[in-house]
């Protein structure tokens, strides 16, 4: 019989029993603190004096460290210590400890978030919280344990399947059903109706592939259509015999022994994807002259790439299917792949005003622009991706109708991209019945620590409230979710993931998370873009370089003129330059770095510092913009900064930018980029490719772009006094042996190219999208019973906040008093409050709380109004009821906003129990 694993709380109690000392010493420094969130910096800072005492590790013990370490935060409320422990990506375990009595206790997800929900409510509240729990939706889902197949979900899915295939051959009839149903626009491909079972399919494919031996390789498929029809082939196997023979031994291999590599490469040969829409609502989408815009950054620069290099994949793939089918593509934001985004009526020097966009570098997509609508017209200015959410139900139904009209069919495939476009791409993929892709580029969750807890906070600047339910949806909702890395999924042994921070969290007075999203659901795929390669390039490529750009870039670098596109100058041109270039807010952490910088005499000894961010040239509307910019004035004047420091403000032309970073590169210098976090690292694939040395944030995609010390270097931004050091170490061995910059160069350069290539990408995506797409159909993976669920979520979620704040202006209208119990109390509030009241009004104590309402005449004479005065027999000026609050302002609610009215009282509970 096998031992049984110990579980947590028997590990904890025994290290308690072993080392009971110690660990009372570190969870009384941890309380000490009192009522608050101890991450694991500052538990770390906590544990020193007394496990790391005189230089020695006091509690060198293996559990106890896996343990210790794993900790990603502590939650104190005295006596009680509760711990989230991450065994590993993916696993959480939750415990509490009672520092009087070294108590220890198991916690469940609810009870642990009800736990840390203490740290806001002040006391539990688990009355009518309204959970969200997904995993019993996916319970019987296929779903792998091991970590590595974390980001690579579709090898899982195929090996499941195939497997499944092996064993139990029935399971191959829906691939025949999904194969005689395929079609497009109305024409049958692949196979007709003549073939009605696995038999005959098989006998046809044997005979099919014997004539083709019996033609030239080249043969067209024309010449041997009508043939193949007469036995039930149809046009999409290939375009020449020697492509059709090789698909159809593909699906005879796979037909007599399946394999995940076989059916893989089937799925992803067969003709699926046409039409493409691509969801992008928010920021100044356009190809030019818009970078450096708020809301405007790496996003537009990634799809800009990405649909020019789907397209060439996509009119390679229709070439050797031999289909007669132009693809599209649009791009939609507020069009092969179309991309729909937002139209910006006033946004003047730019083509955002303009409705339909042809893509450069691509000859069948284009962007297709839709305005923001109200019932008051068209929405004409812009505003941040923080605003969006009152807009998108209505841009929904608009990119519909407007998709469908250009498309003049329903896409194959919709792409959503950041939350606003991804809530939308899963409202179109629900309406359409279409496969949707998830790209989430950044999860706002994981930029601002504890933004979910304190979410009320941050709500009038940001909604979060919106934001991470749109998250939530579409993460659930979607067929496939991709990211650029590992990290955005699950993040390391040390850090948390982006889609892994929704797990479980709480927004206390709105929702708790009891189980979010699952980073092993295998609907998770990496797939790492790159950069374009007709503007991003090594230095060392002589033909190729812009060099009637460089006067131009000469001029934003070295002269010696200060206006409102450069600042500052550079006294000694002969220096290196450390370069970088991103949008100016908190997270990119530009201010930070030029901190680093002028701290550092060694280093603004070695290297001038460059910095492209932000936009002087006019008045910023993004707040933290004008923030950052204010900072960066100070930072100048502080540390006297001219001489050695340039501020230029955002460049928008691309094809410059590219030539600028392989001029940082002759002067042997080096990019950085100081984020807090980056989602990918977009630039920093740029930086590379153009054979710049490249330092990056080791918190986000940078950490997997990047091989420290080969590649590139990791620095951590929360340590700017080690990121200066190791620059300085950089540049001091770069001096003494100028090949050491070739050798991180070359390095960067190889990375590049073995890894993150816009044709790797696409090859990858189209191949998803067929593989996820035939699941979708044979499988039954449209997952039913979750998407109803998440139907409900996203229209109570809507009610529920449009009944707030109808609450909240009847609370105003009302002015309810804060509650007073007892009977002193209430007398006391009758004399205090007397003023408060006329012969009009009604003060009216509601529920065991007696929740104090002064009501206004109007709405006292509203006939449910009067039914409540009827029944309680209390005065005209005063009344108790015993209803629950809850109930009592429903009843305001309905008042207001009720149509029909009800005509009695009952029919209100009889409503409001339903």
């Amino acid at each position: 019989m096998a031992d049984r694993v110990p579980s947590l709380r028997d590990r904890l109690d025994a290290i308690l029993a072993n080392r009971g000392k110690e660990i009372l010493a570190f969870l009384s420094r941890i309380e000490s603190h009192g009522k608050g969130i101890l991450k694991p910096e500052e538990l770390m800072a906590e544990s020193e004096p007394i496990i790391f005492k005189d230089g020695k590790n006091k509690l060198h013990d293996g559990v106890f460290e896996e343990i210790f370490r794993n900790i990603q935060e502590a939650i104190v409320l005295p006596p009680w210590v509760a711990l989230a422990i991450r065994m590993r990506p993916g696993v959480w375990e939750y415990v509490r400890i009672n520092v009087n009595t070294l108590i220890v206790e198991e916690l469940t997800v609810p009870k642990y978030l009800s736990f840390k929900e203490e740290l806001i409510n002040g006391s539990a509240n688990d009355n009518f919280v309204l959970e969200l729990d997904f995993e019993p939706f996916t319970s019987a889902f296929p779903r792998p344990t091991l970590t590595k197949y974390i980001g690579n979900g579709v090898e899982f899915l195929n090996r499941h399947l195939s497997a499944k295939m092996f064993h139990d051959k029935d399971t191959m009839t829906p691939l025949l059903d999904f194969l005689r149903t395929h079609q497009y626009k109305g024409k049958t491909m692949m196979l007709n109706n003549r073939i009605q079972d696995l038999n005959a399919l098989k006998s046809v494919l044997r005979k099919a592939v014997e004539h083709l031996t019996t033609v030239r390789s080249d043969t067209p498929f024309s010449e041997f259509e009508h043939r193949f029809q007469e036995i039930g082939l149809e046009r999409g196997w290939g375009d020449n015999a020697e492509r059709v023979t090789e698909m159809m031994n593909t699906l005879l291999d796979l037909l007599e022994g399946p394999d995940a590599y076989t059916l893989e490469r089937f799925l992803g040969r067969i003709p699926m994807v046409f039409n493409v829409v691509i969801l992008s609502p928010h920021g100044y989408f356009a190809q030019e002259n818009v970078l450096g815009y708020p809301d405007t950054g790496g996003q537009i620069v990634y799809i800009l790439d990405q649909v020019p290099a789907l397209e060439r994949e996509m009119l390679k793939r229709i070439k050797e299917q031999g289909l007669d089918v132009v693809p599209r593509i649009l791009i939609s934001t507020d069009d092969l792949p179309c991309q729909v985004t937002r139209l910006l009526p006033d946004a003047k020097g730019t083509t955002c005003g303009q409705r339909l966009e042809k893509v450069f570098g691509a000859e069948h997509s284009h962007i297709l622009r839709v305005p923001f609508r109200t019932e008051k017209g068209i929405l004409r200015k812009w505003i941040s991706r923080f605003e969006v959410w009152p807009y998108l139900e209505t841009f929904t139904e608009d990119v519909a109708k407007e998709v469908t009209a250009e498309l003049q069919a329903k896409p194959d495939l919709i792409i959503g991209n950041y939350s606003d476009g991804n809530l939308v791409a899963s409202l179109l993929a629900h309406k359409l019945g279409v496969t949707q892709c998830t790209i989430a580029h950044a999860l706002e969750k994981t930029k601002y620590p504890d933004s979910d807890l304190n979410w009320k906070n941050f709500e009038e600047k940001y909604h979060f409230s919106s934001q991470f339910t749109a998250d939530l949806i579409a993460m659930n909702h979607t067929d496939f979710i991709i990211t650029s890395t590992l990290q955005e999924i699950a993040g390391n042994k040390d850090t948390v993931g982006q889609y892994e921070s929704h797990t479980a969290f709480t927004m206390p007075g709105l929702y708790r998370v009891v189980h979010g999203i699952d980073v092993f659901d295998p609907k998770f795929n990496i797939v790492s873009p790159g950069a374009d390669t007709g503007i991003y390039y090594a230095h060392t490529e002589n033909g190729k370089r812009l060099t009637s750009l460089h006067p131009e870039i000469e001029e934003l670098l070295f002269s010696s003129v200060e206006n409102e596109e450069h600042l500052c100058v550079l006294k000694d041109k002969s220096k290196p330059i450390l370069f970088t270039m991103a949008r100016l807010d908190n997270v990119k952490n530009l201010t930070g770095l030029v901190e680093w910088y002028a701290k550092s005499p060694r280093l603004r000894e070695l290297v001038n510092l460059v910095v492209v961010g932000g936009d002087r040239r006019k008045e910023s509307k993004d707040l933290e913009e004008q923030a950052q910019m204010k900072k960066m004035y100070s930072l100048i004047e502080e540390y006297e900064l001219n001489g050695q420091f340039r501020w230029i403000s955002s460049q928008m032309n691309r094809v410059r930018n590219g030539e600028l970073y392989r001029v940082i590169a002759d002067t042997k210098g080096a990019f950085i980029q100081p984020a807090f976090y980056e989602a990918f690292g977009l630039t920093v694939v740029e930086a590379m490719t153009c054979g710049l040395p490249t330092f990056a944030t080791i918190h986000g995609g940078p950490a997997e772009i990047i091989v420290h010390g080969k590649s590139g270097f990791h620095i951590d931004p929360y340590h700017g006094d080690q990121v200066a050091e190791l620059l300085v170490e950089f540049f001091d061995k770069c001096k003494k042996d100028p090949a050491h910059w070739d050798t991180i160069s070359k390095g960067g350069l190889q990375r590049i190219q073995e890894k993150y290539t816009w044709q790797i990408y696409s090859e990858r995506l189209l191949t998803l999208a067929g593989v996820y797409g035939f699941w979708k159909h044979v499988s039954k993976l449209d997952r039913l019973e979750i998407r109803r669920y998440l139907e409900m979520f996203y229209a109570l979620k809507g009610k529920l906040t449009k009944i707030k704040s109808v609450l909240k202006k009847w609370h105003s209208f009302g002015k309810p008093i804060a509650p007073k119990t007892g009977p002193s109390a209430s007398s006391t509030s009758d004399e205090d409050d007397e003023h408060h009241l006329s012969h009009n009004s009604h003060a009216v104590y509601v529920g065991k709380s007696r929740r104090r309402y002064l009501i206004s005449s109007d709405v006292a004479q509203h006939p449910l109004f009067q039914e409540v005065l009827e029944r309680s027999g209390d005065g005209d000026s005063s009344v108790t009821i015993d209803c629950e609050v809850v109930l009592f302002e429903h009843l305001l609610w309905m008042i207001e906003n009720a149509d029909p009215q009800p005509d009695a009282l009952h029919e209100l509970v009889d409503f409001y129990a339903c």
